[in-house]
């Protein structure tokens, strides 16, 4: 089944061209079934590039979904038209009433800061809580997962000596789970971040670790008591943005590694190699299928229901 979209929004046009089933809202509510409406809190700089990274892995499943774009309500961003932004996206004051299937927050460029100077941060603890109610699975990403794990068990980032940038390669440590259906006993994916959480605290917390790297520590975090997955990695990344980023910093003249494990023979002239893209389908396609399979019928039931209702 296809995912919803604005027929103007650009990942429209470029997801169409990829082969992914798009469809228009017009043609989605002639359809006499229900699809899964998915939002997507995005604290990128870049909006459209993120938002054509997330559309393409959520709206390669057979389900339908009714993809939402959120903004803080009072940040405003500078890289991205404002008229994109008023058309699109929607502020989070305007949807706390509404009920979510799936629910996304991006990372964010902030790493640097304690969450508690992060101008958003009041607002996006009303988020994260909101989720308890009116959402029925979220997933955290980087920053966003870190904040995650932050407000609801306390368990705060460190910051790193260097930057962990490249592709690294994470262990399977949860083969049964769900949400790891289809995964290899270990997999590659883009890490790009200055802070990290460790494995021990994470267990300390309560939670299971999903998947995990002996050289950046935990990537993927089951939080099954807030209905959650927390991601520290970038399986959304296309196969050049670590080039971009990489680029961008030697043009500023900024400190950085050539990202490890990306370019062949780590020869920067080369073009990337993608190793990542089929794992990275898996997992948010589980993802999906996880929530499709458990979140009620009944939308206004969501926060108040069981999260397992197969059985």
């Amino acid at each position: 089944m296809p995912i919803t979209l604005p027929r103007t929004l650009p990942a429209y046009d470029v997801l169409s061209r990829e082969g992914v089933m798009v469809m228009g809202k017009e043609k989605s509510a002639q359809q006499d079934i229900r699809p899964l409406k998915i939002g997507l809190l995005n604290l990128m700089p870049k909006k459209i590039q993120t938002e054509n990274q997330f559309a393409r892995l959520i709206g390669a499943t057979p389900l339908q979904i009714d993809f939402r774009l959120i903004r803080m309500t009072e940040h405003q961003t500078k890289n991205t038209a404002a008229d994109h932004m008023a058309e699109f996206y929607r502020p989070f004051q305007e949807v706390r009433d509404e009920k979510f299937d799936g629910f996304i927050i991006t990372g964010a460029p902030i790493e640097h800061l304690p969450f508690e100077e992060v101008t958003y941060w009041n607002e996006l603890q009303e988020v994260m809580d909101w989720t308890q109610t009116n959402v029925h699975s979220t997933f955290g990403v980087c920053w966003g997962g870190m904040a995650l794990l932050k407000h609801f068990h306390g368990v705060d980032k460190r910051m790193l000596d260097e930057k962990a940038f490249g592709c690294f390669r994470q262990q399977n440590l949860e083969p049964a789970s769900p949400y790891l259906r289809g995964f290899s006993d270990d997999c590659v994916i883009p890490v790009s971040r200055w802070t990290e959480n460790t494995r021990e605290e994470i267990e300390a917390a309560g939670l299971k670790v999903l998947l995990g790297s002996d050289v950046v520590g935990p990537c993927l975090v089951e939080d099954a008591d807030h209905r959650a997955l927390y991601i520290f990695n970038h399986f959304e990344y296309d196969s050049g943005t670590l080039k971009e980023e990489y680029d961008r910093d030697v043009a500023n003249g900024t400190p950085i590694n050539v990202p490890g494990n990306y370019y062949p023979d780590n020869d920067p002239t080369k073009p990337p190699q993608n190793r990542w893209r089929s794992h990275a389908h898996l997992l948010y396609g589980n993802w999906v299928s996880e929530i499709y399979l458990t979140t009620p019928f009944d939308q206004s039931l969501i926060g108040q229901t069981s999260t397992d209702l197969r059985s």
